[in-house]
């Protein structure tokens, strides 16, 4: 299992690996991730929901409520439904990001791919993923599997996280790093 450097990690990794096993086990790894990844989705697109996640306010009796409605009306079944249930009585919501994100590469390093996360100014075509993951493919030595995100506060480029390695060609980063060349010389 890999360094962690936080408890919520911890937890993350621990509840991934667990989740993996039982997928693995169940030949369902693929309709794990593709579930987890509609909750994800949910989660993002969704204030009340991150804020269900986030707050001690709510209680578990809550918390187990809100989750099951949710993954019942956005029919995630099986396992990960399960999990989300799990996961929302133990107290553990906080955690879930973490959790999601872990099984992501945990299953991609099962598929012999690495995993990559990137944050774009823009949503990515078709082709521009493909071009990308070639791109990756190259740096890492095998096929890539890219989670993108959008944050329109980058302005342009993106950041490609793999493993340890960060690329940063934002246009956001580009502006600081000239504002503080600008402060030195003046």
């Amino acid at each position: 299992m890999a360094q962690t450097s936080s408890p919520i990690s911890a937890v993350a990794e621990r509840y991934a690996s667990s989740l993996f096993e039982l997928a693995l086990e169940a030949k369902s790894v693929a309709k794990v991730e593709a579930d987890l990844n509609s909750f994800d989705a949910l989660l993002a697109n969704s204030a009340d929901l991150k804020r269900l996640i986030e707050s001690p306010v709510f209680s578990t009796e809550e918390q187990v409520r809100a989750i099951s409605a949710i993954v019942d009306k956005a029919k995630i079944s099986g396992l990960a439904g399960n999990f989300l249930r799990v996961v929302a009585g133990n107290r553990r919501l906080f955690a879930v990001p973490g959790m999601i994100k872990a099984f992501r590469r945990i299953a991609a390093e099962h598929r012999g791919e690495t995993a990559a996360e990137v944050t774009s100014a823009h949503a990515l075509t078709s082709a521009q993923e493909t071009e990308l993951k070639a791109a990756l493919k190259a740096v890492a030595g095998k096929d890539v599997a890219i989670t993108v995100t959008v944050d329109p506060s980058l302005l342009g480029g993106m950041i490609v996280k793999m493993g340890s390695r960060q690329i940063d060609t934002s246009l956001k980063t580009k502006l600081n790093s000239l504002k503080l060349a600008l402060k030195e010389v003046g």
